[in-house]
């Protein structure tokens, strides 16, 4: 029998109007017992659902409660009253739940049964209760050694078992400490893993603390400090006010907050007078942890970020070349005729432009050449000997850069090298990168620290051509870069703007191109062969059922892409019914219904499901926005692997709020990738985000084929919004003047 916690297995259960209700026999006005099995769990409040074997009563019992954390296997002592639910009878409303570490072997076996310990499943439990009967949780934590005593158990497994009983132990601690004053128990582990085991200490001195913790964050924090009475109007609270402020405009892609406006933000956030405000953020301005350049306040990484890029920009467009000149006008035809193609005109000028200067910047919209141009330069380049490096934001459009090439191309991040425990990259300015000549493609996605992290890694010598569309939606993380280089006017730059015949044949582009220009999609008539489909859906349950039609059935029968490798989701938005994280748990329960799995945070993992990496983890070697598959989930210790394009890299439960499933993402995340077809939701609902570089960039992710679902008038509506949402940043002005 399987004993584990099957949380989240039913999501739909809520607290409902229930009357009293006399106990049932053999039951009292309390419940104690044994947790036979939990029915349903929010990590995030700690609202549980659980039957128990209560003392004295002929069948389990219904409790439902709030506790910090709950385990099959343990004894459990609730308060509170009898109630009977319309739709679930009997069960017992608890006011309070203590949870008691089991003392009967067989009480001590389902405990440990339930996966609370890493490496001990339910052949193991059986195996350790049958050695050490009742004592064994007492073995565990003080005489871990007669362990091994244990078929199965080695050294190695022994410290496994002992370290996690440990941190189970301190996490359970922190969970109630954290409930106590208000707040979710879903990141205990992770404060336990940040803070260790003084986290109860750290937080009690100093709640704020928390905002350190990715995760975790500002208001968590807050709750925690009003709980312990820290004063509302505190200098500890103005201060981390002001910082979580200021890191909530980076996530909206700004680099800095104009001063006046920051302490209007703060206001508002905290409720604080202005003239406290400007004292606090004199004080973290002192201990540099904001930074004050010309009244616009920066989280200091990202001032340093901003002059670096500038800096380096201009250095290496003013050094001395590594290499001889390229003769432009040999050079051309010598390409052209070994690609058998003519360049067009814009092509042309493209590259003499990125042959001749030290810089320069390659720019324009889907079937316009840039790749033609990519493998141009790199062959002209590699005729010389010289040492080409290729690189982009993601791995498959590196991956796309080494198709086109026969040149091996790097993401960004794995270009530079990340050095493991010291927090930085390999390659900086004690550091320089080896190469001669370096290309990056989709730079629209490059975000501001990564740009300068690149450039300063760039040998003096070296020559750089950035290539991108910038029409399409800006990095995820702050910064406008690839804007901001092209209207300094200190880069070279050329824009493509002829589509070829061959991708002309597309409607995939000519639609592109046509909302590009503020003009509507237009479809090819009934008998056309097309690469193009609108399916109008003007109501959300509609659209979403045409969505999940196309996705699992439609798409893989008339065209044979594979529905989970091949067909990817695209919305305006995470969240609400059309967002990506409701449509990936119905995707996921089409394609993906079965199989081992982990369940965090209220989602569940599956053996197979496409899962995607949703921040920087340089440790793991992985990235924001990469992509993989859950190969294998060990639910003995608690581990998902998932394969990201042949690197297999693990996860344990901690770090599974890294991960979300990716059979829908945001339109936004998807920057960078092409997938071979592209189902995009466009309906109303989505208004507030609709925008003409929105559907633009949506439309351009798909490479075989794009189905948007949705309404004309949606459609319409981002069409006709063309404007851009700046992004407050300082770089082009950097670039343009002098350094600050």
């Amino acid at each position: 029998m399987d004993t584990r916690p099957k949380y989240g297995a039913r999501r739909n259960w809520k607290p409902s109007a229930a009357t009293s209700a006399t106990p049932p026999p053999g039951c009292g006005d309390g419940v104690e017992g044994t947790v036979d099995s939990i029915v349903f769990r929010s990590e995030a409040t700690g609202y549980t659902v659980c039957r128990v074997k209560a003392k004295g009563a002929a069948a389990p019992v219904v409790v439902v409660g709030t506790c910090a954390a709950i385990w099959v296997g343990e004894t459990l002592r609730a308060e509170g009253e009898w109630v009977r639910h319309p739709q679930h009878g009997s069960q017992f409303q608890a006011s309070r739940i203590t949870c008691i570490v089991p003392t009967s072997a067989k009480g001590v076996e389902r405990y440990l049964a339930s996966g609370m310990i890493r490496g001990i499943g339910e052949v193991m439990a059986r195996r350790l209760v049958a050695r050490f009967g009742a004592d064994t949780l007492k073995v565990i934590e003080k005489e871990s050694a007669r362990l091994e005593e244990v078929d199965g158990i080695g050294p190695k497994r022994r410290q496994r078992i002992k370290d996690s009983w440990i941190e189970q132990k301190a996490v359970r601690d922190i969970m109630i400490f954290l409930q106590s004053h208000g707040v979710g128990t879903a990141q205990s582990a992770r404060i336990y893993r940040h803070l260790g085991s003084d986290s109860i200490a750290v937080i009690s001195e100093n709640p704020y603390r928390l905002c350190d913790i990715w995760g975790i964050g500002f208001k968590s924090a807050d709750r925690v400090a009003a709980s312990i009475g820290i004063a509302r109007d505190s200098e500890a609270r103005a201060r981390a006010g002001l910082a979580y402020t200021l890191e909530t405009m980076t996530d909206e892609g700004h680099c800095f907050c104009p001063k006046p406006e920051l302490i209007l933000r703060a206001q508002e956030l905290l409720d604080i007078p202005a003239e406290r405000l400007m004292d606090a953020l004199a004080g973290e301005v002192r201990a540099c942890r904001l930074a004050d350049d010309g009244d616009r306040i920066y989280l200091p990484r990202l001032l340093a970020a901003e002059t670096t890029a500038a800096q380096r920009l201009r250095q290496l467009m003013a050094a001395k070349p590594r290499f001889e000149p390229i003769v432009v006008e040999k050079a051309l035809p010598w390409a052209a005729k070994r690609m058998g193609i003519e360049f067009a005109p814009a092509q042309g000028d493209a590259l003499r432009m990125a042959l001749s200067e030290k810089a320069s910047i390659i720019t324009g919209g889907p079937g316009v050449g840039k790749t033609t141009i990519i493998r141009a330069i790199t062959d002209i380049f590699g005729v010389r000997r010289l040492m080409i490096r290729l690189a982009a934001p993601t791995g498959r459009a590196a991956k796309r850069m080494e198709e086109a090439t026969g040149l091996q191309a790097q993401t960004l991040h794995r270009l530079l090298g990340y050095e493991p425990g010291g927090g930085r990259f390999v390659h900086g300015a004690d550091k320089r990168m080896e190469g001669d000549v370096f290309i990056v493609d989709e730079v629209s996605m490059v975000d501001l620290p990564l740009m300068a992290a690149f450039l300063e890694a760039l040998p003096d010598g070296a020559h750089l051509v950035l290539v991108g569309d910038k029409d399409q939606l800006p990095s995820v993380g702050p910064g406008n870069v690839l804007r901001d280089l092209l209207e300094s006017g200190v880069v070279p730059a050329t824009r493509l703007d002829t589509v070829f015949r061959q991708a002309d044949r597309s409607w995939i582009v000519h639609n592109a191109h046509r909302v590009n220009q503020g003009m509507s999609l237009e479809l090819p008539g009934a008998d056309e062969e097309t690469d193009f489909y609108f399916i109008e859906a003007e109501d959300a349950e509609r659209a979403l059922r045409a969505v999940l039609d196309l996705a699992v059935d439609r798409i893989p029968a008339k065209f044979g892409f594979d529905p989970v490798r091949d067909v990817q989701v695209l919305t305006p938005m995470r969240r609400n019914q059309l967002g990506a994280d409701n449509l990936n748990v119905l995707l996921q329960e089409r394609l993906n219904p079965s199989g081992k799995q982990l369940i965090r945070y209220g989602r569940v993992f599956r053996v197979g499901d496409r899962v995607m990496q949703v921040r920087n983890n340089y440790d793991k070697d992985v990235f924001n926005g990469d992509i993989g598959r859950i190969e294998s989930a060990d639910e003995v210790d608690q581990e998902l692997v998932v394969n990201f394009e042949g690197k297999r890299v693990t996860y344990d439960l901690s770090d599974l709020d890294e991960l979300v499933l990716a059979y829908s993402c945001s339109i936004h995340k998807s920057q960078g990738s092409e997938y071979p077809a592209a189902v995009i939701l466009m309906t109303t609902q989505h208004y507030k985000l609709l925008q003409r570089n929105l559907l633009y960039t949506a439309i351009t992710r798909g490479r075989r084929l794009v189905c948007i679902v949705g309404s004309p008038k949606a459609v319409w509506m981002a069409i006709r919004n063309d404007e851009i949402r700046m992004r407050r940043t300082w770089l082009r002005e950097r670039l343009g003047g002098a350094f600050r």
